[in-house]
């Protein structure tokens, strides 16, 4: 009885929930035909779901997009083009170009702001093709958002939003107009999204130019301004990869020539050369040539932004969104669902409601600032406890790396030494640490953005975009500058060592400096973020639809209709393109911040880059729904961001060059140590600098908890840093080559920096934000938008005579010039 009565009271509360889901269901779609929608139910093949198609009549469409400020077609283009040097190449560049038969150019128009009651104005010739599929989409979408759905007392719930989050509906999405691989048979079908396939998601057009205005018509401007970017920043990708291609080659020919390295391999100086253990008591000798060939290995961006700023000028003037302000965009609907506050607007000194006070504003952002600096200060504490695990696991890869005679000092393999294999057993635990910090971090991230209730969309994407960026930079990144500017440069010496935590020795660089552990980190980190978004992005979308459509499949895919089709797609996040812009910054940081110790990292981010382009198409023509178009007139909060990082970039290369790298040690040696007065050298010559590089150490004054088990009677070892020898008055104290390479770095850094930022400050002035065509062109839009839409509007008034009697009274009219008073008889 017990279990009847259960199941009785689970089935009521069931029913009473289905029916609530029903009353919204009915409130929310009476309010859509009240604003004029157009509503048509459809039931699917199985019979399992029921679609409700909404259609925009024209009277809506025009009401709608004069309160979104769409902007149309007002008059043809009537300047004349100006000559672009680049067309010389036109012959060439024509073989890279999307077929112009299939997807041809679009035309120039002036456009204005749509008002309702001046449709005279616009260049109307059809009503059912004068907006645009992107347009349609983004008014519905604006109706469905602001439609209520229940309303008790003086609370009002709206929008489709909160809707598909209760379950009232499954899901809402624009159609596709045509299948992807099969073109439409209709005669009105446009055919957009098979030609964006075969022209540009297709794996054959790899090589082709994007399609941007086609790509801008079906998505909408915040899809093509993504593409834009990601297509001009590869392009400015190939000039810095033929560079680092060039340097990487350079470096690989010369190494056979190299005095340095023929040194520290020939047997007869760096085979007799005995290093001293790198770590207390269980840490054997090893000799010099062990590190061979990484030493081999070790010898081996501005005008991006500022050519972007152009382009996307020429962009926004082409796509109108020129004057996109953010009085323009509209709120958020969960931010006016809970504006209960009122406030005067200091700009239109009209009263406006908020969703909270000054107080409680500053308590939001506090509590999210305060989040934000935990989580970072959890990846540090990361960081710390990976270089414990570099310390540890060194001394265990020392003691079972290396045997215990003299004569096998040598590594058990060529290339396993105890510092590779800690280099490398780290990364790739480091990496894990990342992508399992990332995952917890997102959706922290999206709930303190949620609580902190930005007004629009933009300021929402904006402080989820400062705030991920934030996180992901330390994340990423603190690794890599713990190996460029922190290891091995507070290690002391073998008789006085550094201890971290009063416990562990610091870790030492190889004597050919750290600079090729920083670059299999980076090789690491890279090589396995790209290969786990692939996984994310293209992998994973395709085996759900894969299953979606074996499981659900009735009938032939013809017979299905669009919306059905559609919905059997996966759904767009609702974070949009934020993480792909993440995705390309986060590794514009590593090409920029570290291409000195890795000049490969501009080809490896290049190669990248043309598959992400067609793989990001490919995903989003055929796995995904259609996106809802917005407008946005560049990339927003990431900007400011990719400007940040190039300064940076400019001073850690610069302290990577001089103190991770042996670049100025070497330069010291061979302009002033290798001659006279230090050296016995006539010339200049890099002869005898790894003797002058590597320090002299008495065995014996090893401490009793360094000294190592094993000492096979030897009387000295050498080390790296530049200290006097046992037995100076000031031994083991930094000798005079060790002042000048500190000045020389110093010096180094001081004069690369100031170069490069007046450069950059030169170039800045050179090159103008917006070029001199788009800026007349936007003048005459103006000009054209006063004179047609306001001034023709003006009535003329007629002349008239007051007369009364023989009085003559005085009659104000308004004549041809506009406002000028006249007094006539």
């Amino acid at each position: 009885k017990y279990k009847i009565s259960w199941n009785k009271k689970i089935q009521s509360f069931y029913s009473l929930y289905l029916s609530l889901l029903a009353r919204r269901r009915e409130y929310f779609e009476a309010s859509l035909m009240k604003m004029g929608m157009e509503l048509e139910a459809t039931k699917s093949v199985d019979e399992k779901l029921l679609f409700v198609k909404v259609h925009m009549p024209w009277d809506v469409l025009c009401t709608y997009a004069e309160v979104l400020h769409i902007k149309v077609p007002l008059q043809p283009n009537d300047l004349t083009s100006h000559y672009s040097p680049w067309r010389i190449f036109s012959c060439i560049t024509k073989h890279f170009q999307p077929n112009e038969e299939l997807i041809g150019k679009e035309s120039d128009f002036f456009t204005a702001p749509f008002e309702k009651e001046r449709q005279g104005y616009f260049h109307i010739k059809d009503k059912d093709l004068f907006f645009t599929p992107s347009m349609r989409s983004k008014m519905a979408f604006y109706i469905l958002t602001r439609a209520p759905y229940e309303i008790r007392g003086n609370v009002k719930k709206f929008g489709i939003t909160k809707l598909l989050n209760s379950g009232v509906y499954k899901a809402a999405y624009p159609l596709h107009d045509c299948r992807f691989n099969v073109k439409s048979k209709e005669p009105d079908c446009p055919n957009e999204r098979y030609l964006l396939y075969n022209e540009w998601a297709h794996p054959k057009s790899f090589y082709k130019m994007q399609p941007l205005d086609l790509i801008r018509k079906y998505y909408g401007e915040k899809i093509g301004i993504y593409f834009a970017w990601l297509g001009f920043y590869t392009t400015m990708l190939a000039l810095a990869a033929v560079v680092g291609l060039a340097c990487f080659i350079y470096g690989y020919k010369t190494q056979e020539t190299s005095t340095w390295s023929k040194e520290v391999c020939d047997p007869e100086i760096g085979g007799q050369i005995v290093m001293c253990p790198q770590c207390d008591h269980f840490c054997q000798y090893w000799r010099l040539n062990s590190t061979c060939e990484f030493s081999c290995l070790s010898g081996v961006i501005t005008l991006f932004l500022e050519f972007w700023k152009r382009y996307q000028a020429e962009l926004e003037y082409e796509w109108d969104t020129v004057e996109f302000l953010e009085q323009e965009e509209l709120p958020r609907p969960e931010y006016e669902a809970k504006c209960i506050y009122e406030r005067k607007n200091p700009i239109t000194g009209v009263k406006e409601k908020i969703p909270y006070t000054t107080c409680g504003r500053c308590v939001r952002v506090s509590i999210g600032i305060g989040t934000v600096l935990f989580w970072i200060m959890l990846i540090l504490a990361s960081v710390v406890a990976i270089t414990v695990y570099r310390l540890a696991v060194f001394f265990a890869f020392s003691t079972s790396l290396r045997t215990q005679g003299l004569k096998e000092l040598e590594p058990i393999k060529e290339y396993v030494t105890p510092q590779m294999a800690t280099s490398v057993t780290a990364s790739l635990i480091n990496f894990i640490a990342i992508m399992i910090l990332n995952t917890v971090y997102e959706r922290v991230a999206i709930w303190i953005t949620d609580f902190e209730l930005p007004r629009t969309k933009t300021d929402y994407e904006n402080s989820l975009t400062l705030k991920m960026f934030l996180f992901q930079f330390v994340n990423y990144y603190s690794s890599c500058f713990y190996i460029a500017f922190a290891k091995g440069k507070a290690v002391g010496y073998p008789g006085k060592p550094v201890y971290l935590v009063g416990a562990y020795r610091n870790e030492e660089c190889d004597p050919g400096g750290c600079m090729i552990e920083l670059t299999t980190q980076l090789s690491i980190i890279m090589s396995g973020k790209a290969i786990w978004n692939n996984i994310q992005e293209v992998l994973l979308p395709w085996v759900k639809n894969l299953i979606s459509r074996h499981c659900t499949r009735v009938t032939s895919e013809n017979t299905i209709p669009r919306w059905e089709q559609d919905y059997r797609l996966q759904p767009v996040s609702k974070l949009g393109l934020f993480y792909e812009y993440l995705e390309m910054v986060i590794q514009f940081g590593f090409v920029t911040l570290f291409v000195a110790s890795f000049p490969l990292a501009p080809v490896l981010a290049l190669v990248n880059n043309l598959f992400e382009i067609r793989v990001d198409a490919w995903k989003m023509v055929t796995q995904f729904r259609r996106i809802v178009p917005e407008k946005a007139q560049d990339i927003g909060a990431w900007q400011p961001i990719l400007q940040g990082v190039a300064i940076l970039a400019v001073a850690t290369n610069a302290m990577i060059t001089a103190f991770t790298s042996d670049m100025i040690p070497r330069l010291v040696y061979y302009w002033s140590f290798s001659v006279y007065p230090y050296g016995s050298n006539t010339d200049h010559t890099m002869k005898g600098y790894i003797n002058s590089s590597l320090s002299v150490f008495s065995t014996s004054d090893f401490s009793n908890a360094s000294s190592p088990i094993d000492s096979f009677n030897i009387s000295t070892c050498r080390y790296r840093d530049f200290r006097y020898p046992p037995g100076h008055p000031r031994q083991y104290e930094h000798n005079v080559y060790y002042w000048h390479v500190i000045a020389a770095k110093l010096a180094f850094i001081i004069v690369v920096e100031h170069i490069v930022y007046f450069t950059k400050f030169i170039l800045s002035y050179m090159i103008p934000d917006v070029p001199y065509a788009v800026k007349e062109q936007i003048k005459r839009e103006k000009y054209l938008t006063q004179v047609i839409l306001h001034e023709t509007n003006l009535k003329l008034y007629h002349l008239s005579i007051c007369v009364q009697s023989s009085t003559v009274l005085p009659c104000s009219v308004l004549c041809h010039d506009i406002f000028t008073p006249y007094y006539i008889l």
